[in-house]
């Protein structure tokens, strides 16, 4: 029984090749997923199939963990963790396969389309290009700004933590978030910001700066926004480097523009982001740094701070 009933088969959709899956009643080649819809249908999947015992939950739930944002090789690395601390008799097979797909043919237009496509982090479809016009207020008009071409090296390479991006996450009713997110460990802070204006920005920034110990605040890379205007002020108060992308670079704050889509998840495009106190952005920071990544190993941003932090005492 397919998960989502019986669907005709589309032969505009239908691929034939060795990465087709048969059907188990007519044997009829499936549509071969593109990327993108086979992510969506994977993280669809994660939520009902993950085979997740009452155990695993009750240990989640003890640790603060969220698995409602999670991506499906997010949740088997959870599951592989909370395995290991099973008793070896009591140990229970999870995660999606692909024998999961088996019984299911993806018509990927219409209801069906929009209903996979609310799964996606951007909840669109298509990427947007690195290349498409960005609407900036002021961009390039900062004095002083020293490239991020004139970083150290040990920076662009991750060696050393210590090293943030920056950027504001805007929303509606001129409402933003100050999100800082440090290069070697991925960690993520979050700071209410009342207004866009630069003399605002700046003094969330070192406020936010002043909880850190000077060993991990060393730099800070930031796009061109007027709201970095007084970035001088804020290194004088802080003893921080400010560095600034190249116009229309966003992936030179890669790992900022990747925070900031999965903060998508919690703060939607169009909503009103000053409703949300501090105590709301540190839970949903906790959340993420305490979730798994991939390019970590799986390891959490949370470990590997909480590990920098122990090494300068």
């Amino acid at each position: 029984m397919s998960l989502f009933g019986s669907v005709p088969p589309d032969p505009h959709l239908v691929r034939k090749g060795p990465t087709s899956v048969q059907t188990s009643q007519a044997q009829t080649p499936v549509a071969c997923l593109e990327w993108g819809l086979f992510e969506t249908l994977s993280i669809f999947l994660s939520n009902y199939q993950t085979g997740l015992t009452d155990r695993h939950r009750t240990l989640c739930q003890s640790r603060g963990m969220d698995m409602s944002n999670m991506t499906r090789q997010e949740i088997e690395a959870l599951l592989r963790q909370l395995a290991e601390a099973d008793p070896p008799g009591e140990r229970e097979p999870s995660g999606v396969t692909r024998d999961h797909l088996q019984e299911l043919f993806i018509q990927a237009r219409g209801a069906l389309k929009k209903e996979l496509q609310q799964h996606l982090r951007s909840q669109r479809a298509i990427r947007r290009s690195r290349h498409a016009s960005q609407k900036g207020n002021g961009k390039g008009q900062i004095k002083d700004m020293v490239s991020i071409r004139e970083r150290p090296a040990s920076v662009e390479d991750r060696a050393l933590p210590g090293h943030w991006e920056g950027d504001l996450l805007i929303g509606s009713n001129n409402s933003q978030i100050a999100t800082l997110v440090e290069r070697y460990s991925r960690y993520a802070m979050l700071a209410k910001v009342s207004g866009r204006d630069s003399e605002t920005v700046i003094n969330a920034l070192i406020k936010q700066a002043r909880k850190l110990p000077s060993e991990l605040y060393k730099s800070l890379t930031w796009d061109r926004g007027s709201e970095m205007a007084e970035h001088q002020r804020f290194s004088l108060a802080t003893d921080i480097k400010v560095y600034f992308c190249d116009p229309q670079s966003p992936w030179q704050r890669g790992s900022n523009e990747n925070t900031n889509g999965l903060l998508r998840q919690y703060f939607p495009k169009g909503t009103d982001l000053s409703v949300h106190s501090q105590a709301k952005l540190n839970a949903v920071a906790r959340q993420l740094n305490e979730r798994p990544r991939k390019t970590l190993g799986f390891e959490t941003p949370a470990e590997r701070f909480n590990a920098c932090v122990a090494s300068i005492g």
